[in-house]
């Protein structure tokens, strides 16, 4: 398992938007397997999981993404799980760690964009 988590300011659609543009646009096995969004007293959660093939590892992984915002507060937890072909531990994170990168990359370069 590989996770990352950040707090940011910005556009809680937009950042959405672009992380699930780019990460189904990043690699050719991607895809959208399911989401959910909550809203109440201005408070916004969207959580999706998306699942590719992992050729290094040769199995799939998956990552789950958690956004949170109020107003232009945003807080994010990204976590891929999978891809490990042993019984009892995993000796290969190549896979889990590829597909979060994916999403590190859209989120860190969403973060160093001026909004001012």
């Amino acid at each position: 398992m590989a996770k990352y988590e950040s707090r940011m300011k910005g556009d809680f659609d937009e950042l959405l938007h672009r992380l699930d543009y780019g990460i189904l646009e990043g690699s050719a096995s991607a895809h959208y397997e399911d989401g959910s969004d909550y809203a109440t007293d201005g408070v916004r959660c969207a959580v999706r999981v998306y699942e590719r093939y992992s050729v290094l590892g040769g199995s799939r992984v998956s990552l789950n993404i958690t956004l949170v915002g109020k107003d232009e507060d945003l807080f994010i937890s990204t976590i891929s799980s999978g891809g490990s072909q042993a019984m009892f531990f995993k000796f290969n994170r190549w896979g889990e760690g590829n597909f979060l990168q994916c999403a590190l990359d859209i989120i860190e370069g969403y973060k160093r964009e001026d909004r001012s």
